[in-house]
Formats: C-alpha cells, sequence, structure tokens
C-alpha cells in the first residue's frame, strides 16, 4: 500500500492591481476622493451647503486599493480595511496622485480615521 502526504498550504494576502494598475506598497491606501454630490450638498436640516465646498479637499473617499500591510518585528500587519469601504481621513495626509487625467490620494492606513456604514 501506498501512501499519500498532504501538503499543507497556506494562503496569503496579496496585493491586487486595481484597473487603474497602481498596486500600494505597505500601509497605503488607494482612495478615491468623493464627489460633492457623493458627499450630500445638503445637510439633514436641509441647509444647502455653499460653493465654498467645492474649493476644499473633500476628506472623505472610496478604498479602491490596498497595500499588503505593514511590518512589525518581521510579522505583516494586515491593513483593516477592503476594497469599496467609505473612509473618513485626516485632512492633508494623504499624497495626491494624477492617473488618466482623475485625481486619487494615497494614504498611511494611520491616517483613516473611520469606515462610513
Amino acid at each position: 500500500m501506498k501512501k499519500t502526504t498532504k501538503k499543507s498550504t497556506k494562503t496569503v494576502s496579496t496585493p491586487k492591481k486595481t484597473t487603474l494598475g497602481v498596486t500600494p506598497l505597505g500601509d497605503r491606501v488607494l482612495i478615491r476622493p468623493l464627489s460633492p454630490e457623493e458627499m450630500g450638498g445638503k445637510t439633514i436640516g436641509g441647509i444647502i451647503i455653499p460653493d465654498t465646498l467645492d474649493k476644499e479637499k473633500p476628506e472623505q473617499g472610496t478604498v479602491l486599493a490596498l497595500g499588503e500591510g505593514r511590518l512589525v518585528d518581521g510579522k505583516r500587519i494586515s491593513i483593516n480595511l477592503k476594497v469599496g469601504d467609505k473612509v473618513i481621513f485626516s485632512k492633508y495626509a494623504y499624497d495626491e496622485i494624477k492617473i488618466d487625467g482623475e485625481e486619487y490620494y494615497m494614504l498611511k492606513e494611520d491616517n483613516i480615521l473611520a469606515v462610513l456604514k
């Protein structure tokens, strides 16, 4: 009788390229900023927000791609987000990048403050 042994396989989370062809490194996250329409042009009370909102940078966006996480003492700590999450992030804590004429933000996971439900 011949014995067969099964090899154990571990799946390792690897970052995937977006359709934009960009893969963030380490604990970085690629975000598409939400437009004023996506964030809502009115407050709950029905007050219309003035045009100055368009001039300020939005602090909300949608996660498009994730890095594989940061290294701590030789161990990889994965990012606690997933592609498609809508997030709130720190103002001025990102790098602006342009891909095909569109503006995106690249920031570290530490600069993401919350996930919107």
